[in-house]
């Protein structure tokens, strides 16, 4: 038994938690990356007794099972409903880990055909009074290849002979490829991953590849979408959109993604709006956010990506909808579910809320279902029932 000083909510709580209320402080991306590097360590070398140990600790701490959550959506066993969001786990080196943290699937990447740096320096900020991040990062990541190389170091297998751990891969567009040859890059890196991903995310709406969101076009998303869902054991795909689009715009998304039977979309990326947070200052810069380049997200963009879920769910209930996007609680949390999403990813809630977050929304699902005395978490899926205290 590991003494309470040491498990991972205490360890949050006090190192971690006082940082990220400091967004002149400790630099974003180098407190994730010397996170990421000691959570891959663990994930490359879990045979090691002490290591071992600590995670079953981290599980016991985490982990909620039950099967009102279980779902079986486009033959894959989710064992709840909450995955990590594509960003955090870029090149997939920790993958061996995120169920350890009670999450039901993980999202890694995005991952581009080529390496590349992303763009320059400081491209991730905190603005944590309003529990939102902006970022600029442009698909930093070290190429398909390398991505690759890093699942079979901690022993990843394969998703035929992989039971647990349900690994979902984002896939982007390299910098240095045309938009007229988008297809290729995309098709390259889903090649080599195909065999390790549950379900693909075609990434066509991040802001911090110039061009990127050109592919939401229905022309050249249709283009795009007919050559991948012809390869070979192609997974499940699921096309992820800008919260940024005008629901007309979504409308011919969600016609052409039925045309080509494309199982469902994510929903949605970070925003290029700044949400009413125009004159907020980013402290690390000293500019104003409206000055700033990048993707938005955390709490301020709750409303707006719950609205777009709403709006393809009553357009198409047939569409599986994986919402993300503020969901920093276990109330947001069960109103996207009722909206119509049947997963939900966190990924700035997480960092700003800590580890207790899966568990809390969790045991708040769980909650909402014994109330309305319903049987398993899909009979909620676009129900409209409110939360209730």
């Amino acid at each position: 038994m590991i003494n309470n000083l040491y498990s991972i909510t205490n360890i949050y709580e006090r190192l971690i938690k006082p940082i990220l209320k400091e967004d002149k402080g400790v630099d974003a991306e180098c407190l994730t990356n010397l996170s990421l590097k000691l959570l891959a360590f663990c994930s490359s070398n879990k045979e090691w007794l002490v290591i071992s140990n600590y995670l079953q600790e981290l599980r016991n701490e985490l982990c909620i099972t039950d099967k009102k959550l279980n779902q079986e959506i486009c033959g894959i066993n989710f064992s709840n409903p909450i995955g990590l969001a594509a960003g955090f786990d870029k090149n997939g080196i920790a993958a061996n880990i995120w169920q350890d943290f009670g999450f039901g699937f993980s999202e890694l990447g995005t991952v581009t055909q080529y390496a590349q740096p992303g763009n320059p320096k400081p491209r991730l900020f905190r603005i944590s009074k309003e529990q939102a991040a902006l970022n600029r990062m442009g698909f930093n990541n070290n190429g398909a290849d390398l991505f690759l190389k890093n699942l079979i170091k901690q022993n990843i297998k394969k998703k035929v002979d992989r039971e647990k751990n349900c690994l979902g891969i984002n896939f982007g567009k390299s910098k240095i490829t045309s938009i007229e040859n988008a297809k290729d890059d995309y098709i390259s890196s889903l090649k080599l991953l195909i065999p390790y991903c549950n379900y693909a995310a075609i990434n066509v709406s991040s802001p911090n590849t110039e061009g990127l969101r050109k592919l939401q076009d229905p022309i050249l998303l249709r283009e795009l979408l007919k050559e991948i869902k012809n390869l070979p054991d192609c997974p499940p795909l699921f096309v992820k959109i800008a919260p940024d689009l005008s629901f007309k715009d979504i409308d011919a998304i969600c016609q052409l993604i039925n045309d080509e039977n494309i199982n469902g979309i994510i929903a949605t990326n970070t925003s290029i709006d700044r949400l009413g947070l125009e004159n907020t200052l980013i402290k690390k810069t000293g500019t104003l956010l409206s000055e700033e380049s990048g993707g938005l997200s955390g709490k301020p963009l709750r409303n707006k990506a719950n609205q777009i879920i709403k709006h393809i769910h009553n357009l198409d209930k047939n569409l599986i909808l994986i919402g993300v996007g503020g969901i920093d609680s276990p109330e947001a949390a069960w109103e996207r579910i009722s909206s119509g999403a049947s997963l939900i990813q966190i990924y700035t809630g997480w960092i700003y809320k800590g580890p207790r977050l899966v568990p809390d929304i969790l045991q708040g699902i769980l909650k909402q279902l014994n109330y309305y005395q319903i049987s398993n978490i899909k009979e909620a899926i676009g129900s409209g029932l409110l939360w209730k205290n």
